[in-house]
């Protein structure tokens, strides 16, 4: 990556910031598309390796050398930090806007969470961007036909967390096949409590909705599995509760609370601080 970063940057002549998106498949990077710009990852990355990358920029394309500030080029010397960078999103104040998330860009912000292990930097960020999941909280689970399989151990970890699980009809069958008890939640033809109405009464702290092949759609269009899943999405939206659309997200938010709730430590400090420890560490190392 770091090659054919230096060769794609060079043919384009570029001086200053290009940002680059990778994707790999079986071990082989694939660029998706390269921008002779700065992004919103920028700022994150400076504050995290203490690089003043704009600054940098800025004297290149003036044409100065990295070397004249003590830089050089190639990839950045791993260092004992982690740092994950949460998206922001504005769903609430957009209203009809379906919540569920796909390839484009929905978030409004990022923010970050900082430690040296990537559990705890998970929680942080899981922790600034979310409501705390308490210890005998609550979640609505409705997933697609062709996501329970892999949300199975997700779900089965939530309940070991000691967070009670409501879920629609079929999946919670699906749970029960499993041994993993499930308060079963009506769907909305099918008249009250239903799913809506559990999450307005504040029944549940999160919401873990995947979306039927046949994706996302308007309020008023679609089949009724389309049309509860849009109505999940924006209950919870609108009180404020989490949703997560994504399994790589859910299962990301089970592993920081399980080594959170074993560990029950973090840190607060300045990133000055943890980059400066870090720098000694790695010095004394």
């Amino acid at each position: 990556m770091v090659e054919a970063t230096t060769v794609i940057a060079r043919l384009l002549k570029a001086v200053g910031l290009i940002n680059i998106q990778f994707v790999i498949q079986d071990g082989i990077p694939h660029v998706l598309e390269v921008n002779p710009r700065a992004s919103r990852t920028v700022p994150f990355l400076s504050k995290v390796t203490g690089v003043p990358m704009v600054n940098l920029a800025t004297h290149a394309a003036l044409g100065r050398s990295l070397g004249e500030f003590g830089f050089t080029g190639g990839l950045q010397a791993s260092r004992p930090l982690y740092a994950v960078k949460a998206p922001v999103f504005s769903m609430a104040k957009l209203p009809a806007v379906d919540a569920v998330l796909g390839p484009e860009m929905k978030s409004t912000g990022e923010a970050m969470g900082i430690a040296q292990d990537l559990a705890t930097a998970q929680y942080k960020a899981f922790l600034s961007t979310m409501q705390e999941l308490p210890p005998d909280g609550a979640a609505l689970c409705s997933i697609a036909d062709a996501d329970k399989e892999e949300a199975l151990p997700i779900l089965r970890a939530l309940h070991g967390l000691g967070i009670r699980l409501y879920a629609t009809a079929g999946t919670a069958s699906f749970l029960s096949e499993s041994a993993i008890p499930a308060t079963t939640v009506q769907k909305l033809r099918d008249g009250h409590p239903n799913v809506v109405d559990v999450i307005r009464s504040g029944e549940v702290h999160l919401v873990v909705n995947t979306v039927s092949s046949s994706g996302p759609v308007a309020s008023n269009g679609g089949g009724a599995p389309l049309r509860d899943g849009y109505e999940i999405r924006r209950a919870s939206v609108e009180r404020r509760i989490p949703c997560l659309t994504s399994l790589d997200t859910a299962r990301a938010l089970v592993q920081a609370h399980r080594a959170w709730r074993r560990e029950h430590r973090s840190s607060v400090a300045t990133l000055a601080e943890y980059v400066g420890a870090v720098a000694a560490e790695v010095a004394r190392a």
